[in-house]
């Protein structure tokens, strides 16, 4: 994802304006949520609506580039702690089941986003892609530290078990779901860990 970055500090507006729809959109969808709304609720004006997004899709941007940068902060904090790869890939994991733990989770928020834009044309799809590439990566350089042979499909392994708990965290017992991914996570390292097969001696 292409990350903003603004000079100087934003102003209020905008940052009332972008946290009332990241709130709004998460937990409604965001074909659900029109610009009036988020403008009466913002306590702004449609002209300062506009000023600082000449639409609604710039404004869904933003929203998505505000939790890719939180995303990446709990990468970056994963990976600052100097762990062995194996633990910082269990403190990732450990970030995410936190996040299904919190209240009033609603699962991914890419997700979400993708399932609303469909079109692989529209850059809310491609903003979501993006982050979802930028993770796989991430994903596939920790566990390549942990062992050196081809560690993608291994880490496309972590991905679909991130996806599956943070879709199923929203709809069943959240402590359950979150034990049986950092379990599955456990078995991943010890496969991916685990010297090849090479066949009968």
């Amino acid at each position: 994802m292409v990350r903003s970055e603004s000079k100087g500090k934003p102003s209020q507006a905008r940052a009332r304006l972008l946290s009332t729809a990241s709130r709004i959109f998460y937990a409604e969808g965001i074909h659900a949520v029109g610009v009036d709304r988020i403008v009466a609720e913002a306590q702004v004006t449609r002209a300062t609506f506009y000023r600082h997004f000449p639409g609604k899709e710039d404004l869904v941007l933003a929203y998505l580039d505000a939790a890719d940068r939180a995303v990446h902060d709990q990468a970056d904090e994963a990976v600052a702690a100097g762990l062995p790869a194996a633990d910082t890939i269990r403190a990732l994991s450990k970030s995410i089941t936190q996040g299904i733990q919190s209240p009033d989770f609603r699962g991914c928020a890419f997700l979400n986003a993708v399932a609303e834009y469909p079109d692989p044309d529209n850059p809310v799809h491609q903003a979501v892609l993006a982050h979802r590439q930028w993770f796989l990566d991430t994903v596939t350089k920790l566990l390549a530290e942990v062992e050196e042979i081809p560690a993608e499909p291994a880490a496309r392994h972590f991905v679909m078990l991130r996806d599956g708990a943070m879709a199923a965290g929203c709809l069943f017992d959240p402590a359950l779901v979150c034990e049986t991914f950092q379990r599955g996570v456990e078995g991943l390292l010890r496969v991916h860990a685990a010297p090849p097969y090479t066949g009968p001696a």
